[in-house]
């Protein structure tokens, strides 16, 4: 196996840098923080680093002067039309385009362990809301929460083979069951692998979701049902994203970490992630493929 040299070279050409900003990137959101103001703080980060390197130099200003009725001369000076003082830094806001594979709400965290606290509901399934009900928990326990959580399991990998149109003690079923876990042929439809309670400390425990294609109100709605089943009542009072797809909580910069060199860096990483798993973009087959997690490291 032929290792790959790496070849570093430091710039400090605005310009250089940005074209490099193009590509994937992981970010870990904090909670109560929503994806506008992340959006913004990120880009003002590399606008600000961006505008303190070498920029582009204003643009030339080229002049005729002279008497019409004598040979004229051309003069060639800055143009202060196009100087940053004018017009304001050369890298601004709406010089960058950002987006996400799904927008998560401000009471979402960086996908799927749930912390939720029972004996109360509210009108919008999280503790941030008016609370609408509010009940006992003393009769809850662990077997109760685990029983809850194998039947809603089972009920969903059920779901899981008709979704793919075939019957569960077919031959077919059993061939893709041995395949591992399938994906649903619309990507509208929320599906979940695992679930499980990781923590059990009445009023508060929590849950841990392996899921696709979910929302954070889904996510929310299923607590809620589960506090219904317990016969109380249960009120999310966090969600936590781990894994996004191929990337997962180690790919991720913290807001410590926005800045210009680490953004270009992780972009770099992200793309290797990608690269070692093409096969997994385009997936004609409904099982699942595991992914190659190996994460490289740019110096």
């Amino acid at each position: 196996m032929s290792a790959i040299r790496t070849v570093t070279k430091y710039v400090d050409d605005a310009r250089i840098i940005y074209k490099a900003l193009n590509g994937i990137v992981v970010l870990y959101k904090p909670p109560v923080l929503h994806f506008n103001n992340l959006r913004e703080t990120v880009i003002s980060n590399l606008c600000r680093e961006l505008n303190d390197m070498h920029t582009r130099p204003p643009m030339k200003h080229v002049a005729i002067e002279g008497e019409t009725n004598k040979p004229m001369k051309v003069v060639v000076r800055n143009s202060f039309a196009d100087h940053p003082l004018v017009v304001g830094p050369r890298y601004q806001l709406n010089d960058f385009r950002m987006g996400t594979t799904k927008i998560m709400q401000k009471d979402v965290s960086g996908v799927l362990v749930c912390g939720i606290n029972a004996g109360e509901a509210t009108d919008n399934y999280f503790h941030t809301g008016k609370v609408v009900e509010k009940s006992t928990y003393a009769h809850v326990r662990r077997g109760h929460l685990d029983k809850l959580c194998s039947s809603m399991q089972s009920t969903h990998q059920r779901k899981m083979f008709e979704l793919c149109g075939v019957d569960i003690q077919s031959q077919a079923a059993y061939e893709l069951a041995v395949k591992g876990l399938l994906r649903p042929a619309d990507s509208n439809i929320p599906m979940i692998y695992t679930v499980k309670c990781v923590d059990f400390s009445p009023p508060e425990f929590m849950l841990e979701v392996v899921c696709t294609n979910e929302t954070d109100l889904y996510l929310k709605a299923i607590i809620h049902d589960l506090g219904l089943k317990l016969r109380s009542n249960a009120t999310c009072t966090q969600v936590l994203c781990i894994q996004d797809g191929l990337f997962n909580i180690k790919h991720a910069l913290l807001s410590k970490h926005w800045t210009l060199q680490n953004i270009v860096t992780n972009i770099q990483i992200c793309q290797n992630v990608i690269n070692q798993n093409e096969h997994i973009l385009h997936q004609k087959n409904p099982a699942l493929i595991e992914p190659s997690n190996y994460i490289d490291t740019i110096e």
